[in-house]
């Protein structure tokens, strides 16, 4: 029953945090964009009125017109749209989806003995320590750094190191999957960190400032300009980490890290290439079809480096010579069934509702069985249970003969 109710929890979070995500980053893209495509206003009243850009789009049958001021409005509205719920909506949905898939069984999900077996309450803290720590030196260095004549160039070396840091050390600490995700959930914990702690309060002195009547000082738009531009930029690094946990050849591969990594510098370069085409059309940025091909570049070279070998180990080659010929039936399969899998699957403990402790039960889950174990070798979790890759070639070889439970 606690298996069930989880999974409702975790389908609705996954909901609401798509959803919440989905706002925010379209909002963010289209500022972007916006800033990007902003012309010189031709209106002799607009540049009276401080307008330093202006943009015509047609949506949805209806003509916009949406204006930027260089530093504040002649008058502060009534109506005032805040962009801030997004972002925070996105990260607590985040967050409580993390600590119900991860950090609530962090004994099963976070933790992977083959690479640090320390206790369950120790992984948490150190994971939790990696969304802290991060934003403590990222924020560091944008302050020390930020403002610096080249400071943008400084500022984005020395995130991509720390990012790079934080990458190796997370796969060399934690589960595959979980070191994918902590990373993904280390930057948008930054991300939402930017808004919370810099745009968000840079906006509200600016605007107590226009409303008392006193002189705005720009450094507050300049510094939350940088923050949301940081932001768009760790946005497909993110998605990535956020989308790998499907995709266990990525985060299952022997190295990782360098998988993640690689990803990451491929969306971060066609995120660049998508925010410099359109000052390219205008005139304004070199043709930035460089950072496109840089991105293709890296993810085509990943796939070929990381493509998987027809061979198989010695062990289960032997297996299959020795097996040649022969059916591998149930009885072949069902000791490695119960040292492995009746752990997590069986009349005591059902994750997923899935129980493979009878023939009755194997034979209704034949297929996931194959999938999980052979295919994606995602099962068992952070293989727990030590299965063998002779062990696999097992099960496979039971599955191609018909999976038969006789």
């Amino acid at each position: 029953m606690e298996s069930y109710v989880l999974d409702w929890v975790n389908l609705l979070l996954r909901w609401a945090h798509v959803i919440t995500a989905i706002a925010w980053i379209g909002s963010s893209f289209y500022f972007v964009f916006l800033d990007s495509s902003l012309t010189p206003p031709q209106d002799e009243d607009l540049k009276r009125q401080g307008v330093s850009g202006e943009l015509w789009a047609v949506h949805g049958g209806g003509f916009y017109h949406p204006v930027k001021f260089a530093l504040a409005p002649p008058k502060l509205p009534t109506n005032l749209h805040w962009f801030y719920w997004e972002s925070y909506s996105t990260w607590l949905t985040g967050f409580s989806l993390f600590t119900v898939s991860y950090l609530y069984n962090a004994g099963i999900f976070l933790v992977d003995k083959s690479r640090m077996d320390w206790a369950p309450a120790t992984a948490v803290a150190v994971a939790l320590g990696f969304l802290v720590l991060f934003w403590l030196a990222y924020d560091g260095i944008c302050r020390i750094f930020g403002q610096r004549k080249n400071g943008d160039a400084i500022v984005g070396a020395l995130v991509a190191v720390l990012v790079c840091v934080a990458a190796y050390l997370a796969c060399h600490w934690f589960a595959g999957r979980a070191a994918f995700l902590l990373v993904g959930a280390m930057l948008a914990t930054s991300m939402s960190a930017n808004v919370f702690f810099w745009i968000i309060p840079g906006q509200k002195t600016m605007v107590a400032d226009i409303a008392a009547g006193r002189s705005v000082d720009p450094i507050h738009g300049k510094r939350g300009k940088q923050r949301s531009v940081h932001n768009t930029y760790f946005t497909l690094p993110v998605l990535f980490a956020m989308l790998s946990n499907h995709y266990s050849f990525t985060y299952s591969h022997p190295d990782n890290w360098l998988v993640l990594i690689g990803m990451m510098f491929a969306g971060a370069a066609i995120r660049q290439f998508f925010v410099l085409r359109h000052g390219f059309k205008l005139g304004r940025n070199p043709h930035p079809w460089g950072y496109a091909l840089a991105g293709v570049a890296m993810i085509v070279w990943l796939a070929v480096w990381m493509r998987p070998h027809s061979a198989i180990d010695s062990g289960a080659t032997e297996v299959r010579n020795e097996r040649a010929g022969a059916q591998i039936g149930y009885k072949e399969i069902e000791p490695i069934l119960a040292q492995r899998c009746y752990a997590c699957h069986s009349d005591t403990v059902q994750m997923k509702n899935v129980r493979v402790d009878s023939a009755q039960a194997v034979a209704a889950n034949a297929q996931a069985m194959y999938t999980q174990v052979v295919v994606a070798k995602t099962m068992p979790l952070n293989n727990a249970t030590g299965i063998t890759e002779e062990e696999r070639q097992m099960v496979k070889a039971w599955f191609e003969a018909g999976a038969s439970v006789r």
